[in-house]
């Protein structure tokens, strides 16, 4: 690999002049820093990027740290989601730095990128109720964009979707159908969408003349084998329901598991709704009854919403959030009915 020794020794002058000519500095003749970039190139010189960056006061990265409960790569909400990410951030010339974490270390993780320098700022996604990652970012006023909000906090940038809406729109599609008995399987209610969706629906079904008692309600984990035990759970009730809303996609395929288990007709017998729709809602069988949120698409606008908060503490930043007026967005998504219901 060549090194600025390398040039230095080709031209026979020092190796702070030819950096100081390959960064363009005023006190090198235009003369010298023309020989020294087209022997540079000649020579097949690749500059250090690490090098360069700890010189400035950028990285020209973000940084996404994930909870382990995702399981690896495997959860379709975080691929889908690093996915949009990702594409922003490629198309604007800027590198993606994703680490995992359990989610009781989250926050030194953060720490330790930000101390290393090794980030301008994050995309948070699955925010919590009252949530320690935005709470230091804040404090220490470090460039951050989320997906997500937290209890009693609005002022920083953000994506949501418009739960009260979905879930309305969800429970109505059920009691059309005819159904009264209806569950709910959430993630834990520390997590912010999992409280405002288990809220919304109590207050519609209220709304509408319906209850949701406590034992209709199983509060599990995110992934599709805690979807198949919850909803085993609400089938062994004396009086079990006619309907499940599963609050994503992976809970709700593991509840029709469980249901064609039983020799239930998902969609006749029993129906079942999901959140996100993820590709395979679609493809499973039975097609799955979901909320619509494009989660690549709001990757990508968490990132430009993070791009925004960078330029507001560095205004000559390389990436640009064209089209951003509001750092507070909500969205308003989409009931897809499909045969699960």
């Amino acid at each position: 690999m060549v090194t600025l020794k390398d040039i230095a020794e080709r031209l026979h002058i020092s190796i702070t002049t030819v950096s100081r000519a390959l960064a363009g500095y005023s006190d090198v003749s235009p003369e010298t820093i023309r020989l020294v970039r087209n022997t540079a190139t000649e020579m097949g010189y690749v500059p250090n990027s690490i090098a360069q960056r700890l010189q400035k006061k950028v990285t020209d990265t973000i940084g996404v740290v994930v909870p382990y409960s995702a399981k690896g790569y495997g959860e379709p909400f975080f691929s889908e989601l690093l996915a949009g990410i990702g594409k922003e951030a490629s198309e604007q010339g800027l590198d993606l730095l994703v680490a995992y974490a359990k989610r009781e270390k989250e926050l030194s993780f953060y720490k330790k990128l930000i101390d290393g320098r090794r980030v301008d700022g994050f995309v948070i996604s699955r925010t919590l109720c009252h949530d320690e990652r935005i709470d230091y970012l804040s404090s220490i006023d470090f460039p951050f964009a989320s997906f997500g909000m937290v209890e009693n906090k609005q002022d920083f940038p953000f994506v949501e979707e418009d739960s009260d809406y979905a879930m309305a729109c969800v429970v109505d599609h059920l009691a059309g159908k005819g159904h009264t008995r209806i569950a709910c399987i959430a993630p834990p209610l520390s997590v912010m969408f999992s409280a405002v969706r288990l809220r919304a629906v109590r207050k519609h079904m209220e709304l509408i003349g319906l209850s949701l008692p406590d034992e209709m309600v199983c509060i599990g984990s995110f992934d599709q084998k805690d979807g198949y035990v919850q909803a085993h759970k609400l089938l062994d009730l004396p009086h079990p329901p006619t309907a499940i809303i599963c609050f994503n996609d992976s809970i709700a395929f593991g509840a029709i598991n469980a249901g064609k288990e039983r020799g239930l007709s998902i969609g006749t017998d029993l129906a079942i709704t999901g959140f996100d729709d993820v590709p395979m809602a679609e493809l499973y069988r039975p097609p799955l009854t979901t909320v619509r949120q494009p989660i690549a698409d709001i990757g990508s606008l968490v990132t430009k919403l993070l791009i925004k908060a960078i330029q507001e503490k560095h205004p000559t930043y390389r990436a640009k959030a064209d089209g951003i007026e509001k750092m507070q967005i909500i969205l308003c998504p989409t009931l897809i009915i499909r045969e699960s219901s």
